[in-house]
């Protein structure tokens, strides 16, 4: 029953570097679960006990929280390969601190974490290579929860938006800018209102800042967008 994921499992993070072959044995080990759900359902409750680490094989979902004046913050946008749950699984309360939504029709593996940091009883290469894939993604995690934090703290619109923009620049190496979020996501993201943002935008546009189109957006001055924050 897993054999039709091989190949999404050996292009994520948690499975690299790990043979074929040593996953496909490894993979039954594990003893995951698979489950599949439509667009708009609840893949997890903030809260609710945690089914285990999930991985996204196929679809799109979101983690979101919620805040005190009512409204849901999105935290992050998951893609096909991509895990979640990962650092709340190992620790002492055994609950899902956020909310993830399935955002399109979406299968999702659930893993066991103490099958994952076990020991293993062949002492394969494979689940060596898997604890060390382990480490590196809770501590990439951990950092990028910190860079999220770091927008929260940040009170001008603008200023957000350029972090926003210069940390996807440093991240993709260029000036044409992919996002992956679309307006009201990046809203939720950053912790403003749409409006705000769009209107903020516009702004920096006009200025000869940023040019955008769509999902898109050109940084034409990286320099002075900088400025903003110091």
């Amino acid at each position: 029953m897993y054999e039709i994921w091989i190949e999404v499992l050996m292009k994520t993070e948690l499975f690299k570097n790990i043979p074929v072959n040593d996953l496909k044995s490894m993979i039954y080990c594990l003893s995951p679960m698979v489950k599949e759900y439509r667009k708009g359902e609840l893949v997890a409750m903030e809260g609710h006990k945690i089914k285990g680490i999930g991985l996204l094989l196929k679809g799109a979902l979101t983690i979101s929280k919620d805040v005190i004046d009512g409204t849901s913050l999105i935290m992050k946008k998951i893609e096909s390969g991509d895990m979640f749950g990962e650092i709340a699984a190992f620790a002492d309360k055994e609950v899902w601190p956020a909310t993830v939504t399935a955002q399109q029709d979406s299968h999702v593996m659930f893993m066991p974490s103490e099958r994952i940091v076990g020991l293993c009883p062949t002492g394969c290469i494979g689940h060596k290579i898997l604890l060390n894939n382990m480490l590196r993604i809770v501590s990439n995690k951990a950092i990028s929860l910190n860079e999220k934090i770091e927008y929260l703290s940040v009170r001008s619109i603008r200023e957000k938006i350029s972090k926003y923009l210069i940390a996807q620049y440093k991240q993709q190496k260029s000036t044409t800018l992919f996002l992956n979020m679309n307006r009201n996501e990046m809203a939720d993201f950053l912790n403003v209102t749409r409006p705000s943002l769009s209107r903020e935008m516009s702004y920096m546009k006009d200025e000869g800042l940023i040019d955008f189109h769509r999902s898109s957006v050109k940084i034409l001055d990286l320099e002075r967008m900088s400025m903003y924050l110091n």
